[in-house]
Order: C-alpha cells, then sequence, then structure tokens
C-alpha cells in the first residue's frame, strides 16, 4: 500500500499533561508552564514521543494490524502548546515509511522519522 497521509495538529498542554502522567515523563519542560517560561524555550514544548504516537496513530488508522520492525527518529526543533503542525506520513507499507512534522508558522521539523514496516 503506498501512503501519502497528511492532516494539521494543534497539540494543546492537557495532551502534554496527560502523555506525561501515561509515559512517566514529567519533565518540567512539558508540564510547567512557569518552568518553562523561566528558560529553555520560553514555554512548554511537546514530548518527541507524544509527536510519534500521533503520527503513529494516521499509519495504523489505514491498517490496524501494521508494526514497525525498526525506527529511526530524530527532534530537530520544538513543537509548542497551541501551535500547528503539519504531520506527514509517506511511503510504502510493507517497506519504508517517512514520518515528519513540521512546525505550520515558519515549515521548522519538529519530527523527523523513518520507520520499517514488514510484510
Amino acid at each position: 500500500m503506498t501512503l501519502d497521509l497528511r492532516t494539521r495538529w494543534i497539540p494543546v498542554q492537557v495532551e502534554f499533561d496527560r502523555f506525561a502522567a501515561l509515559s512517566g515523563d514529567d519533565n518540567p519542560i512539558h508540564v510547567d508552564p512557569l518552568f518553562s517560561k523561566q528558560g529553555g524555550f520560553g514555554r512548554t514544548a511537546a514530548h518527541g514521543m507524544l509527536i510519534y504516537a500521533r503520527l503513529w496513530a494516521m499509519l495504523q488508522g489505514e491498517n490496524p494490524a501494521l508494526r514497525h520492525l525498526r525506527q529511526s527518529i530524530m527532534f530537530p526543533n520544538p513543537a509548542f502548546a497551541g501551535e500547528p503542525l503539519d504531520l506527514i506520513v509517506t511511503g510504502d507499507a510493507p517497506g519504508e515509511v517517512t514520518m515528519r512534522a513540521l512546525r505550520v508558522a515558519d515549515g521548522a521539523a519538529v519530527f523527523l522519522g523513518v520507520v520499517e514496516v514488514p510484510c
């Protein structure tokens, strides 16, 4: 199956908070607006794996039976609550699938990944 999936997502703080509770990653850069305002990015930033989970959900929406064999992912720039992201999944399943999340405001990549999906 050839994939070209695209959607726009606006992450919100409650999603960061829920992901922190679920994953145990309660780093204040993700969940504490006051801490984040005083340093780092000046505001809370999304968990990279939350973005990956959204992208993976897009792929599984096409075929819930899909699994990944391996992945290579990176988070080159932060994503912030309230700022829209374009989520893009392209490639072939089975095969290699490319996943990207780009900030709409400036086109900066906040997630880049390649996932191998077996038959």
